[in-house]
């Protein structure tokens, strides 16, 4: 599973309540997959279960790339979407057991002890990179170092850079043996998505 979904890893859209708000979701994923997004992470802390699934169906009929929903495989499982784990979330060995099989089920590793957490999972999401303001409970930014290390114990799953990722930041990733990077602000901060989106994927080789 982990080297076919690789190419898809290359640069997720992760969303996010505030920079989402007051726009259409479905207009920004679909700009941003026109500039290059391979992926989409819905992740939308205010909204509720209902609200997450119908928005969750809705992108994966409308969009050619993977969706997953964020925390929450029942959600997942019930659109019939990919799922992201976060370290509070239900363990990835458990959620496996409860999701159809071929679900993506990736996780995220923001050290060396919860990356042996999350090994079962698909792909790691590996972060910060840098400090971020989209996600307060994120940790010390990792930086080049870190991120290679934690690549490291991946032993060839993908793992994504998250977390205040740049543009110029993406040959430091690719280096260190990122498979690709998920971007929040980098995409939804801007006026024009598919613009910042296509900066993203020209630097990915994409």
């Amino acid at each position: 599973m982990a080297s076919n979904l690789a190419p898809h890893l290359r640069l997720m859209l992760v969303t996010d309540d505030r920079l989402v708000a007051g726009r259409d979701l479905l207009n920004l994923a679909r700009s941003a997959v026109r500039g290059g997004v391979t992926s989409v992470q819905l992740r939308l802390k205010q909204a509720s279960p209902r609200e997450l699934l119908a928005l969750a169906r809705t992108l994966r009929e409308a969009l050619a790339v993977p969706v997953l929903v964020n925390d929450r495989p029942d959600v997942a499982a019930a659109a019939g979407t990919g799922v992201h784990l976060g370290p509070d979330d239900l363990p990835v060995d458990l959620a496996r057991r409860i999701l159809p099989l071929g679900t993506i089920l990736g996780a995220s590793a923001g050290s060396l002890e919860e990356a042996e957490r999350v090994g079962a999972a698909d792909y790691w999401g590996v972060g910060p990179w840098r400090s971020t303001v989209t996600k307060h409970d994120a940790g010390a930014a990792l930086g080049a170092e870190g991120f290679r290390r934690i690549v490291v114990l991946a032993s060839g799953r993908p793992c994504l850079a998250i977390g205040g990722v740049r543009p110029q930041d993406v040959p430091a990733v690719l280096a260190a043996g990122g498979a690709g990077v998920a971007v929040v602000s980098g995409i939804l901060g801007v006026e024009d998505v598919e613009r910042a989106a296509r900066e993203y994927a020209e630097r990915l080789g994409g």
